[in-house]
């Protein structure tokens, strides 16, 4: 039967698998788990058959990694024969290692489980993680290993029964190298990176395979509609999020000559000869035709050249302008550029002719966070309790290569377990090591403490520990942003049924110390997004349009890492009424400026809710308060009676209360405090608490620390030290913001 090859599910690369949709299983009478022979024009590799997914039925498609395409010799969409395969079992195969790799002891039962159920014959040569890759500086370290000899011959499958016998290499000793990287054979060892290796990128890679696939494989569509194929593609994106990958997948699927720029190296002191190197990578390309030529950080080789101070830039940019779109054809040579400024790349570079398609490599979803950390883990040894899906929800703008930083971090943490049973001076590591390091839940714990998202790296991001259960009272404020920020994110669908679009922003307002900030934390917790902290006065900036900058800067961190929650804390410090400063810079009013066109300008922001706190709301600029800015105003007031008990129980939930301890009366006794104020109670009393044991150690009373209880005396004499907060600015201005807010709703 002829079949149209795609690319496999990546967590299945690797694993000598064929999905194949199960009305074609049925036509070509076989069933899953059994093994078809695919015959490419290089040769003929037989695979496991696993039924493929839903959307293939009827497509006449069969889905391999890029192991079996190379060894069959095809490309996504070849056309392919398959036809039932006959495998027996394997008695015994013969594996040969790299040179390299020197192991002590019995690796056969390891190179048996990794080949398990998978079909092989004299000849193949399989990538293949060996454990001891983790001792190195790189993480899931595969290496090539050869079938040698299998017994019965041709194509067999590996087996319980099965003997695995490793060869030795000329003779050698086999024990494995501890120190340096164990380099893998490109020849050998399988494509560099396919696309099974990029993850969650899947528009992307279709767009780029569209740009470059299709003109050099069948430029006669192009022809037949009378067009030029596009000439090249700018792929940016924040750093770490897989430009370069898919730049290098492409070049490894593609039968193409490849010539890679990496922009610096170019550049000379001397006076025309970095355009000359220029030519000379472009005239390699076109005597290689068909030909992609790369160019890593291009922004660093073509800036904006009225920016540049030096004549050797612009005279590189005008070079390259012209070898991509000059008088001279350029053939079949495609340009694939890739930065993270794209705004620093001269304008010229950026029009149809020369890069004819921006492609935007972002940020990474939870879905496609989860693809990426199975394609790092792939031939990871992990335990059972490691839930992959977990961790990509909880990996908030996390890039590609912070996953796989974390995969690594997981994977040296596990190696340390082991490591003092390890004798680094020797030459030879045990297999019976090799076989007994396994990745644990607890090992990507660990190592996801240590690691900082690099895409948020600039502003202060993260999502806080504080939940809904550490906020005392505040009921209507909780329902308020529940409505205003959870459930839009929670409930999208339900928005859209009604046509309703969610609120921009909200502003909490209210006494020092009711628990404004500690809402915003919550909420962010809660909605599970990541959150921007933003101290009103830290973005003041002494030069000219850099606070407005700063401002631009914080909602484009935010667009890039939506959902995300901005929580400008003292709003009034940054948004206070236009033309009453009596300063000379006018900074203020071009902050507020800014702050209003990004809340309600021509971008829109989506999945991007801005969350303001003010004690002093009758200093904001009216025009942030209207529907469509900050639409909805949370009071949050000093707490009743019930709240002040809620509050103090969370404030003393883990301090040991002496039985005389009544919260009730407690709250009662501190009318007019907020929560600020019974949090600072609660201290003061665990602090005459200890103060009253040290003493009585320091007059030679024999005294057990567990012993130590607050009582309702150490409360009595918090309460004195602790009066409520006296400034009563808040109570004396409400007044005036309330006619605030109804003048502003009056004009709106």
């Amino acid at each position: 039967m002829r079949l149209r090859v795609k690319p496999l599910k990546r967590k299945d690369a690797g694993s000598g698998l064929a999905a194949i949709d199960r009305e074609t299983m049925a036509e070509l009478g076989v069933s899953s788990g059994e093994f078809v022979a695919i015959e490419g024009p290089d040769g003929r590799v037989v695979a496991r058959v696993w039924p493929g997914r839903s959307e293939d039925s009827g497509r006449g498609i069969v889905r391999i990694d890029g192991q079996l395409r190379q060894a069959a010799g095809v490309r996504i969409d070849d056309p392919v024969a398959v036809e039932p395969a006959d495998v027996e079992p394997a008695e015994r195969i013969t594996i040969a290692l790299p040179e390299n790799v020197r192991i002590q002891g019995d690796v056969g039962s390891y190179l048996k489980e990794q080949l398990s159920e998978r079909a092989v014959s004299a000849g193949d040569t399989f990538s293949l993680s060996l454990g001891f890759g983790l001792l190195s500086t790189r993480s899931n370290r595969r290496l090539p290993v050869t079938v040698v000899d299998t017994d019965p011959s041709g194509s067999v499958v590996v087996g319980n029964e099965t003997t695995v016998e490793v060869t030795e290499h000329g003779g050698d000793e086999l024990a494995v190298e501890a120190t340096g990287p164990l380099e893998t054979d490109g020849e050998t060892g399988g494509p560099d990176v396919t696309y099974e290796d990029v993850g969650g990128l899947d528009d992307e890679l279709e767009q780029v395979r569209e740009m470059i696939e299709l003109p050099m494989r069948h430029p006669e569509l192009f022809r037949a509609l009378g067009i030029e194929p596009p000439k090249g593609v700018l792929l940016h994106g924040p750093p770490g999020t897989g430009k370069t990958l898919i730049a290098r997948a492409v070049a490894s699927e593609i039968d193409a000559h490849f010539q890679t720029i990496s922009g610096p190296e170019i550049m000379s002191k001397y006076y025309g000869e970095s355009e000359e190197q220029l030519r000379d990578v472009f005239e390699e390309a076109a005597d290689n035709e068909p030909a992609i030529v790369f160019i890593d950080e291009l922004d660093s080789i073509a800036p904006k050249r009225e920016d540049v101070q030096g004549d050797v830039e612009r005279r590189v940019v005008a070079q390259l302008l012209s070898l991509m779109d000059g008088l001279e054809q350029r053939g079949e040579i495609t340009v694939i550029g890739t930065t993270n400024r794209v705004d620093a790349i001269d304008p010229a570079l950026r029009r149809p002719g020369r890069f004819d398609r921006e492609i935007e490599i972002g940020v990474p979803d939870a879905a496609g966070r989860e693809e990426i950390l199975q394609i790092h883990t792939r031939g990871m040894p992990l335990a059972d309790d490691v839930d992959l899906e977990r961790y990509a929800e909880n990996t908030h703008g996390f890039v590609g290569a912070d996953l796989e930083n974390l995969a690594k971090e997981a994977a040296m943490t596990a190696m340390r377990r082991v490591r003092p049973e390890l004798d680094l001076d020797e030459d030879e590591i045990d297999a019976e090591v090799l076989e007994a390091l396994e990745i644990t839940a607890a090992d990507f714990k660990s190592a996801l403490r240590g690691i900082e998202p690099s895409a948020m790296r600039e502003v202060f991001v993260e999502i806080p520990d504080v939940s809904w259960d550490d906020v005392g009272g505040l009921a209507d404020a909780k329902q308020r942003l529940r409505e205003s920020v959870q459930w839009p994110m929670e409930h999208g669908d339900a928005y859209e049924r009604v046509g309703l679009s969610p609120a921009k922003g909200v502003l909490l307002y209210g006494p020092p110390g009711t628990g404004k900030t500690l809402l915003a934390k919550a909420v962010a917790n809660e909605a599970q997004s990541n959150f921007i902290s933003v101290k009103g006065p830290e973005l003041f900036d002494k030069y000219v349009g850099e606070s407005e900058k700063g401002v631009r800067e914080v909602f484009s961190k935010a667009r890039e890492n939506a959902p995300t929650i901005v929580f400008f804390d003292e709003i009034d410090a940054i948004a206070s009424e236009r033309g009453s400063g009596v300063g000379d810079s006018n900074v203020g009013e071009r902050v507020v400026s800014q702050l209003l066109t990004e809340l309600d300008g021509l971008e829109e922001l989506e999945d991007v809710v801005v969350i303001a706190a003010s004690n002093r709301p009758e200093l904001i600029d009216d025009a942030l308060l209207r529907p469509g800015r900050l639409d909805r105003h949370v009071a949050v007031g000093e707490p009743d009676k019930a709240a002040r008990r809620e509050i103090f129980a969370i404030h003393t939930a883990d301090r040991p209360l002496a039985d005389d301890v009544d919260l009730d009366a407690l709250a009662a006794e501190t009318d007019g405090y907020t929560g600020a104020d019974i949090e600072a109670v609660c201290r003061e009393a665990a602090t005459i608490a200890v103060r009253d044991h040290v003493r009585a150690e320091a007059t030679g009373e024999d005294r057990d620390v567990g012993a130590i209880e607050l009582t309702a005396d150490h409360f009595e004499q918090a309460l004195e030290a602790v009066s409520p907060g006296e400034d009563d600015t808040f109570g004396a201005e409400a007044v005036r913001f309330a006619d605030v807010l109804e003048d502003v709703e009056g004009e709106s």
